[in-house]
């Protein structure tokens, strides 16, 4: 399929045009949805435990999204690209997480408020991948709750 641009002026349409470029085939209910409060102690847990595996924190925000603020230790792949005619799906998501991590690494998936994160987790899943969990609320949920961000230096904008 080529490249697919749709206009993401209302939520709505937004998530109807994930749904219609989607290309997976997992059910959403075969995705472990977790709060922030359960991804903030699984990031954390790592470090005082170093026998367990560490959870990765995978920010599927644009790269715009991400240099504004995101949660310390995180990595950025977008899910989705702004574009002069709306936003597209990145068609190399999926590889591009497969050149930083191994499908049974342990991933918590965010973006701003969950959505994309959805769909990028179930995508995952899709392709293999064994322990994804999507972060419910993302990051908008992430700093209602008080939760650390690294935010951009002046300097850095």
């Amino acid at each position: 399929m080529g490249a697919a641009f749709f206009h993401c002026g209302s939520g709505i349409g937004f998530l109807l045009a994930l749904l219609l470029f989607s290309t997976t085939s997992a059910a959403a209910d075969e995705v472990v949805t977790i709060d922030v409060h359960a991804a903030a102690k699984l990031l954390l847990h790592h470090h005082r435990h170093r026998h367990h595996p560490p959870h990765l924190y995978l920010d599927v925000r644009t790269e715009e999204e991400f240099k504004n603020g995101h949660l310390e230790n995180s990595f950025n792949i977008p899910y989705m690209f702004n574009t002069s005619k709306g936003m597209v799906k990145n068609p190399k998501f999926v590889d591009q997480v497969l050149s930083l991590c191994a499908k049974d690494d342990h991933l918590i998936v965010g973006c701003k408020s969950g959505v994309r994160s959805l769909y990028a987790t179930t995508d995952l899943l899709n392709s293999g991948f064994k322990h994804v969990y999507n972060m419910g609320g993302g990051y908008i949920a992430w700093t209602q709750n008080g939760f650390h961000v690294k935010k951009p230096h002046t300097d850095e904008l």
